[in-house]
């Protein structure tokens, strides 16, 4: 896999965000997805990982392009994903906190749209839109389940084709909207969900 030179802005977000502490506690979470990750990697297989939360609308968003564009950036062939236990859509404050970040997205209209999400000028854009985890377009056997919220880890005791299941719970962002703290609190989650990805990508030989 070719190692793609990432937008300026979002080289600099990245430099940033590697002077973020992860805590041991965060750490010890982490440490299922990057034994997944180099197993796959040192066998030879596809590493697709489906980032799962109930809605499909921010956390599970949040990490499937923050992991597509720093796994690429370090030069680890991974296809990312995500899903819900149900459609909504891919909400506008995580949109903008993508934006704030260095992302390029465009989008179509309707209640869910379907957004282009560019990193980098040489790779293909993701296609980010609100599905179900078992949605045609995601993988249905040999990758992970990667489990961004508690509700969809509780309901979903079972996903179908995955082959790891890795609980990676973050406090979703969605208590703040409408508030004055909704672009601070969206921001500090995908910071956040970034700084934990670069980590794990960082930890893969």
């Amino acid at each position: 896999m070719s190692k793609p030179k990432l937008f300026p802005v979002l080289l600099r977000k990245l430099e940033h965000l590697r002077n973020i502490e992860i805590p041991e506690t965060r750490k010890q979470i982490l440490q299922p997805l990057i034994e997944f990750i180099q197993h796959q990697k040192d066998s030879g297989e596809p590493i697709k990982l489906n980032f799962i939360c109930t809605h499909n609308s921010r956390r599970s968003q949040l990490a499937q392009v923050w992991a597509q564009a720093i796994s690429a950036h370090y030069g680890i062939p991974v296809e990312c994903f995500s899903g819900g236990t149900e459609e909504t859509a891919f909400f506008k404050n995580a949109v903008e906190a993508l934006r704030r970040a260095g992302f390029i997205l465009k989008s179509g209209a309707g209640e869910n749209p379907h957004f282009e999400v560019y990193y980098s000028e040489e790779f293909e854009p993701l296609e980010c839109y609100s599905k179900v985890y078992d949605s045609s377009v995601n993988p249905t056997k040999n990758f992970s389940a990667v489990m961004t919220c508690s509700h969809a880890d509780e309901n979903c005791p079972f996903i179908p084709g995955s082959k790891a299941r890795i609980p990676l719970d973050y406090k979703d962002p969605k208590q703040f909207d409408d508030t004055p703290l909704a672009m601070e609190k969206y921001d500090e989650r995908s910071d956040q969900i970034a700084s934990e990805m670069i980590y794990v990508f960082e930890n893969i030989k």
